[in-house]
């Protein structure tokens, strides 16, 4: 195990803030005695009412999607749960970060643990040990439709827990029955009913959609500082970040951003300096509303992401109490498709907002040079950077048509709607990579800037970029503007927030 910090799965509420501490600072997971027992009453009861019926029960003695009125023989149906894993093991394309696997797990045990699957103690613990011991199963991109949940993505997670594929263990690729070996524990022999407890599910989309929201708290609080130094930079006017104005019309998100700007500028000589300007332009006047707007959407997918880290959405769902087992659609990925394609359009916005405040910042206007170079014609300064932010912001554009609105008919119909919510999880990836490059820019643009004024900005804000000019100095003459770029994105990558500005709600 790689922590002493021990987090104990419950059938209790866990939040987003929770799950984020529990990632970042890398606990272990434990299972507890409560989850133990109703997990086993869960299999114990399906045990018993395979004994005692002689019904289809859908998914444990039948085929799945469309062979779902195929019977299947009492000693065919452990090969039956092999079968379903390795044949829906069809992914494609890139392999996915091993870090969102790990996500992956962790929701996929926490849904176990409520005992609503009629799976073995067994499986929920060797799912813990795979997260314990960042054994991490190798998931590829593409191949889930996002409706009998990511059935192919989770097929690969799978695959390791029976000793097949591959996995990413001790920073390298190697077979998953090699590492079990060396662990000296045995792959997972599947019962009725756990191959199609573990594929069907939402871990996938879900797992990347946390993710990028963890991502994106970080690059909110980034756009707000960027935004901030911008205006400085820019000679910017304070009147639209008065509270007065944000209360008369109180979106949370807006009155937020408005008082953390100022926050940010407080003690700012550039802020209070005269100006012979009357107005700035929206992409600096209207900060609060844009940044706040994203904000407010976020927290929205957020109570999404929530709710559903903390439901069952395999299929049948197993109530013990009640004497049921219920074929239902508590896998289908809708709420969060919706919720995926809307987040990526409060991301892009940050971006979209941010490249016209780099424009402005290099545009020859309120005594800055042009690009932002002591010599401009000899030199091109900052002039192409704008141009790589405003390429970026047009592919996000593209990147937001909505997944969602999408569906195909798969399984001979049996399937005829589908979410499309891991192409709108996969998607969002690359929104969020882009916005922090467009956000690297601007970081870049406005430090640049700043050198030209004589006044200061804030105390906060001056420490801040201090900081940021030791990996990107000034530029004095051209150079590769490429490097610095990759220098201020990793300035971001590093920069540890506290959980208390991440989780400001």
């Amino acid at each position: 195990m790689e922590s002493t910090n021990i987090h104990t799965l419950k059938d209790s509420y866990l939040s987003l803030a929770e799950l984020y501490t529990i990632l970042s600072e890398h606990y272990c997971l434990a299972l507890s005695e409560n989850s133990a027992r109703l997990v086993q009453a869960g299999r114990d009861y399906l045990d018993q009412k395979m004994e005692r019926e002689e019904g289809a029960i859908y998914g444990i003695n039948t085929g799945f999607g469309s062979l779902c009125d195929v019977a299947i023989e009492g000693k065919d149906l452990e090969k039956l749960q092999e079968n379903l894993v390795r044949s829906h093991a069809c992914g494609t394309g890139a392999v996915i970060d091993p870090s969102f696997v790990r996500t992956m797990l962790l929701l996929k045990a926490k849904a176990f643990s409520q005992g609503r699957s009629g799976v073995r103690v067994e499986l929920l613990e060797q799912l813990i040990f795979f997260y314990n011991n960042n054994i991490l199963p190798e998931v590829f991109e593409q191949g889930s439709l996002g409706a009998s949940g990511d059935l192919a993505p989770l097929a690969h997670l799978s695959l390791a827990l029976m000793g097949e594929g591959e996995v990413y263990y001790n920073h390298e690729w190697q077979e998953s029955a090699q590492v079990l070996k060396l662990l000296n524990k045995a792959p997972i022999k599947l019962k009725s009913k756990e191959g199609l407890a573990l594929l069907n599910g939402t871990q996938f989309m879900l797992g990347l959609g946390i993710n990028a929201y963890f991502e994106a708290k970080k690059l909110l609080y980034l756009a707000d500082l960027a935004a901030a130094l911008s205006l400085d930079a820019f000679d910017g006017r304070p009147e639209p970040f008065d509270a007065l104005i944000h209360y008369a019309r109180p979106h949370k998100g807006q009155i937020h951003t408005a008082s953390h700007i100022l926050d940010l500028l407080e003690g700012s000589e550039l802020l209070q300096s005269s100006k012979k300007h009357v107005q700035d332009p929206y992409s600096f006047r209207c900060v609060p509303q844009v940044h706040g707007a994203s904000k407010d959407l976020i927290s929205y997918v957020a109570s999404v992401f929530e709710t559903e880290l903390n439901s069952v959405t395999d299929n049948p769902t197993v109530f013990a109490e009640e004497d049921k087992i219920i074929s239902g659609g508590n896998f289908h990925g809708q709420p969060l498709a919706l919720a995926l394609d809307a987040f990526a359009m409060a991301m892009a916005e940050l971006g979209n907002i941010s490249e016209r405040r780099t424009y402005l910042l290099i545009s020859g206007q309120r005594e800055l040079p042009a690009f932002l170079v002591a010599k401009p014609g000899l030199n091109s300064g900052l002039m192409i950077a704008q141009y790589t932010a405003a390429s970026i912001v047009s592919q996000n554009k593209q990147y937001c048509s909505p997944a969602s609105v999408d569906s195909i008919v798969s399984s001979n119909g049996q399937e005829d709607h589908v979410s499309m919510g891991a192409n709108a999880a996969t998607k969002l990836q690359k929104v969020i990579d882009n916005v922090k490059t467009v956000l690297a820019i601007e970081l870049i643009t406005a430090s640049q800037a700043l050198f030209f004024r004589e006044a200061k900005t804030s105390p906060f804000l001056e420490s801040f970029l201090s900081a940021f000019r030791e990996e990107v100095p000034f530029i004095e003459e051209d150079r590769i503007i490429q490097k610095d770029i990759v220098k201020a994105r990793a300035f971001i990558d590093s920069l540890n927030l506290e959980r208390e500005l991440l989780f400001n709600e």
